[in-house]
């Protein structure tokens, strides 16, 4: 006679394969959390554990959280399942003294003290981290936001340099002939070592020029962020933003708080989310400050979609005349990097034959690449 326990051990058995596949996901970096394991549990009974299609199907619709999850999906399952020699089926399991797992902790101390599925959490805590990295910013929900503010700490912005006329003692080089001469009179004419020499080098100027316009609100705070990560970092920052104004903001940016320096900034700025006049604002900016020397010399990067209001016409001659005066000019575009995106915004074709680097800026790890590009100029 089949008992009620004879009837379930067949699918508890198959629940423990389905649960140690969701495992397999959080540890891929896909954000299973405990409700979408027990949505696919119920998804797979329904349909069959024994079909791979309905599995499949029923995997997708309840753990996947977004269009960046199904390759990860895919390529899970695929390895999880062709080594298992296909999907479970109903057939009685041995007894087994170990309990059954029923949730997928998420939470340091909510598992089942099992070491595979402490250390399965812990991957997946840090694969979580590094998608939040590679998300879209503008994306991203409030809570989402206030994860990746924290996150930005991890940034370590290196200041260009620049080499002086200032020569410094060094291990090789050119040859320090006066400090080589010197030594050798100390030792009454005895040949002395070889003293050596190079160009010392010191910080150069950064200027950041952050669109605010409507078309940017999304990135501005991350943006701002960012900022405030150069500026605590060393060397002479200077940032502006710019829309239908131009706005110096360096003084609120040097706040060591980021969350203060930003509620500063953001009293300072009368035009966030206006328009976009760049060439205006643009010439305004090199007239008052950059062409007095703030920029000259200077590494200048300019945040923007390249969405212009006005004549891109006027943000061509004055992204050559920043040129001119400048050391380097890095565009960032927060669209850069993205899939089918083309660089034909009026004002991005205008100003991109100026610049002598085209980057993108929609993420940290975007920011952590820009970072580097900008401690090399």
């Amino acid at each position: 006679m089949t008992t009620t326990a004879d009837a379930l051990r067949p699918q508890r058995g198959g629940d423990e394969v389905l649960l140690g596949f969701t495992r397999a996901l959080r540890a891929a970096g896909v954000p299973v959390t405990q409700d979408r394991a027990q949505g696919f549990l119920a998804a797979a009974a329904e349909l069959g554990m024994g079909d791979r299609r309905a599995t499949y199907l029923a995997g997708r619709a309840t753990l996947c959280a977004g269009p960046d999850d199904l390759e990860r999906f895919d390529q899970v399952f695929t390895a999880f399942f062709d080594a298992r020699d296909g999907l479970p089926r109903t057939r009685p399991a041995p007894p087994s003294t170990a309990p059954t797992p029923s949730t997928l902790p998420l939470e340091e101390g909510s598992g089942t003290g099992d070491d595979a599925v402490d250390e399965d959490v812990v991957r997946a805590m840090a694969s979580e981290t590094e998608v939040l990295r590679h998300r879209d910013v503008a994306a991203l929900s409030a809570a989402e936001k206030h994860r990746l503010s924290g996150l930005f700490a991890t940034l370590q912005p290196r200041p260009p340099l620049r080499r002086t006329a200032r020569h410094r003692t060094w291990h090789r080089g050119r040859v320090d002939a006066s400090r080589t001469l010197r030594a050798s009179l100390r030792r009454m004419g005895e040949p002395a070592d070889i003293e050596w020499r190079r160009r010392s080098v010191r910080p150069r100027r950064l200027v950041l020029l952050v669109d605010v316009s409507g078309s940017m609100s999304g990135y501005a705070d991350a943006l701002l962020r960012l900022a405030h990560r150069f500026t605590q970092a060393g060397g002479v920052v200077e940032t502006f933003t710019v829309g239908t104004r131009v706005t110096h903001v360096t003084r609120a940016l040097r706040l060591r708080d980021p969350e203060r320096a930003l509620v500063a900034a953001g009293e300072t700025v009368p035009d966030w989310s206006g328009g976009t006049r760049l060439g205006e604002t643009l010439r305004f900016f090199l007239d008052r400050w950059g062409q007095r020397g703030l920029a000259r010399g200077a590494v200048v990067v300019v945040f923007s979609d390249g969405w212009e209001r006005g004549d891109p016409t006027l943000l061509g001659e004055q992204m050559a005349r920043l040129r001119r005066i400048a050391h380097r000019v890095v565009w960032v575009n927060p669209h850069r990097g993205k899939a089918g995106y083309e660089p034909v915004q009026q004002g991005v074709v205008a100003a991109l034959p100026h610049c002598d680097h085209f980057v993108a800026g929609h993420s940290l790890a975007t920011f952590a690449e820009l970072v580097e590009v900008v401690s090399r100029a």
